[in-house]
């Protein structure tokens, strides 16, 4: 066993991404010691499959752990796993902490700072990738902090990827993931207006995608969600409440540079209406309840 799989790895969140990354990493050869979860029936499942433990506090996280992975909602639950009064900070001298939540950057540069003054270090991990290559080594990563941490660190980010770049300073990946998923959203709710326009004019929406697929209207999205959009099939990969928080992140970035985004606003609109109606856990392609005739968001 090499000396980066001989660490003990810990993680906290263990939501759709994060428990595949686990299962990923097990299956590597790492050594996952540590699982916590606020729903505590989640960890247990996931530490009886493992073959590891569950933990009922993050200290114990942090104790047990080499090397800690969070992947949380958004800055609220950073803010909570992190600093509260028994949280991941406390007893990590140490310890690494590789945060894949899309956060604000602001928040990611927080825990790099705290981090140092107790002995710890951080690095932020963007990940522009889904469940299936969270599960399958095959993430899109995007890297930002102190560059001599990440190249330590790079045996074990490249088993969780298949094209993992280092982006610069803590708070740099964040700023490029709002970037992409900013524009992800936009076309995504753009995809969505088409498709329910051609469906009104009385096109074969088959048809349409294919035109699409050989015109400047293709994109990815069309590649993974047209047919979801099309059948009503909104399973969730990425959701549509994320896609809301993501593009705010968005925004408050265009305004802080002095710019304007009413696409970006539009967009953040309709995910946000979304949310009002129930449909918030829906992935992002059920915008296409709001654009298509006959539906009933």
């Amino acid at each position: 066993m090499g000396v980066m799989k001989a660490k003990k790895i810990g993680f906290v969140g263990l939501g759709r991404m994060g428990a595949n990354m686990a299962r990923c990493l097990k299956e590597k050869g790492y050594t996952i010691e540590c699982l916590y979860d606020i729903r505590e029936d989640v960890s247990s499942a996931l530490a009886t499959e493992l073959e590891t433990r569950a933990c009922l506090t993050l200290t114990e996280v942090v104790e047990g752990s080499d090397i800690v992975f969070t992947v949380v909602t958004d800055d609220e639950a950073t803010d909570s796993i992190f600093f509260a009064e028994k949280g991941l900070l406390s007893n990590a001298e140490g310890t690494l902490f590789i945060n894949c939540a899309t956060l604000t950057p602001d928040v990611h540069r927080k825990v790099e700072v705290e981090a140092a003054k107790v002995g710890a270090r951080a690095l932020e991990a963007c990940m522009a990738s889904s469940i299936p290559q969270a599960r399958n080594g095959e993430l899109y990563l995007m890297i930002g902090g102190i560059e001599g941490v990440f190249t330590e660190n790079k045996p074990l980010l490249e088993d969780l990827s298949k094209a993992l770049h280092y982006i610069g300073p803590m708070g740099k990946a964040s700023e490029v993931k709002a970037l992409v998923n900013m524009v992800m959203n936009i076309n995504t709710a753009a995809l969505a207006e088409g498709l329910g326009l051609g469906e009104a004019l009385g096109i074969d929406l088959k048809l349409l995608c294919e035109v699409f697929s050989h015109t400047g209207a293709n994109s990815r999205v069309l590649e993974t969600d047209a047919e979801d959009m099309l059948n009503r099939d909104h399973d969730c990969y990425f959701s549509a409440e994320h896609a809301a928080k993501d593009s705010g992140i968005a925004i408050a970035l265009m305004e802080g540079a002095g710019l304007k985004g009413p696409l970006a606003q539009a967009t953040l609109e309709q995910y946000e209406l979304l949310a009002e109606k129930g449909l918030g856990e829906l992935d992002k392609s059920a915008v296409a309840e709001l654009t298509f005739r006959g539906r009933n968001a």
